[in-house]
């Protein structure tokens, strides 16, 4: 590792535009892009801010780590599907769904009740076509101006990379998988 100097240059312009809600994408094949989401949610929550997060790969009656804690802290999570995709015995189904779901999103997001709607692995359901992007990028375009919208999973569209004002993407350089060790509760659940 190269030592480096702490920078000093404090001369950097500072933002004149105004504050406004945001739309952050986080995608991309490495670990972490739910993680934080839910630290984003968790620090609004801590601001006195409504947050809303919908999970389009759970089902409604998942009790995972994270909706334990925000259950305790108040912080409505929903689940939209019906478990993971790969796992699912009816795609049609699936598909229903995520849909269902999505009109749901769509109803929050434009009643502006919440500083931050986290859309969590929306990713996945756009891909296969069963969230129409056109309909999603245009409920970004006409949300309320204070509604902040976070969207995580991998593959983002490059139409939706293109509306975002902030990207992430996570790279895996790494993975405890890959040496065959399983899913750890408390780490990826």
């Amino acid at each position: 590792m190269q030592i480096e100097t702490p920078p000093f240059d404090r001369d950097k312009p500072r933002p004149q535009g105004e504050r406004r809600g945001l739309v952050i994408v986080h995608t991309g094949p490495g670990k972490g892009k739910s993680t934080a989401a839910f630290g984003l949610a968790l620090r609004a929550h801590g601001r006195g801010k409504a947050v809303k997060i919908f999970q389009f790969m759970k089902v409604p009656s998942a009790r995972f780590g994270e909706h334990r804690l925000f259950e305790q802290l108040g912080i409505p999570i929903e689940g939209l599907g019906d478990g993971f995709s790969w796992k699912s015995r009816d795609l049609g189904h699936s598909a229903e769904l995520a849909l269902a779901g999505w009109h749901r999103v769509r109803d929050t997001v434009l009643s502006g009740a919440h500083f931050l709607v986290v859309l969590d692995e929306v990713m996945a359901p756009l891909r296969y076509g069963w969230i129409p992007l056109d309909e999603l990028l245009a409920c970004l375009r006409a949300r309320p101006p204070q509604v902040n919208v976070l969207l995580t999973g991998r593959g983002a569209p490059p139409e939706l990379i293109e509306a975002a004002d902030t990207v992430t993407e996570m790279t895996k350089l790494k993975h405890h998988y890959d040496a065959g060790v399983p899913a750890q509760r408390g780490i990826e659940d």
